[in-house]
């Protein structure tokens, strides 16, 4: 409700770009991600998981791992909003995409214990964004069929916008 009523307002506000059809400022002098590239991340996931078929929900971090935008797709079970949050907090804090984390801390005894930490969640379809060397924040997809076609949709929003890039595991 309070995701529906914020994204309301701010449409109603006009985000500068993103109303009028401009490309998104992507960072803000800061580093920091904007508003207007949460936006525009979410729209590039929605329309990659709209061609697969899929509906998903959508959560955007900023640095510190603080949700700029969270997006449920029609229908998308609950749960999955709150997954699409842990998983690109958890693509931010480790600096990792969450199919390749969660692969390999299965596969090494010495991290499989990170599935236990209570935010980290190690399931694909969270993956960090990077710009200057540096983690400016991180989108996490949920609900769309499994961890590959999550993955799948989180890199594609990603490499679509501007200054941003994304690291191979």
């Amino acid at each position: 409700m309070i995701t529906k009523l914020l994204l309301f307002i701010t449409l109603i506000l006009g985000v500068p770009g993103f109303v009028k059809g401009q490309k998104a400022q992507s960072l803000s002098p800061g580093h920091q991600l904007t508003l207007e590239a949460a936006f525009s991340l979410t729209s590039t996931a929605r329309a990659t998981a709209r061609s697969l078929g899929k509906q998903v929900s959508i959560a955007i971090v900023d640095q510190s791992g603080i949700p700029i935008l969270i997006s449920r797709g029609d229908g998308v079970g609950p749960h999955n909003t709150e997954a699409a949050r842990r998983k690109a907090f958890t693509a931010l804090s480790t600096k990792t995409g969450t199919l390749a984390l969660g692969r390999n801390a299965k596969a090494n005894p010495d991290s499989e214990n990170l599935a236990y930490l209570p935010e980290l969640l190690l399931l694909g379809g969270g993956v960090p964004l990077w710009y200057d060397n540096k983690v400016v924040g991180a989108i996490g997809i949920a609900g769309g069929g499994g961890p590959e076609y999550d993955d799948q949709i989180a890199r594609s929003a990603a490499s679509k916008i501007t200054g941003i890039i994304i690291k191979e595991n």
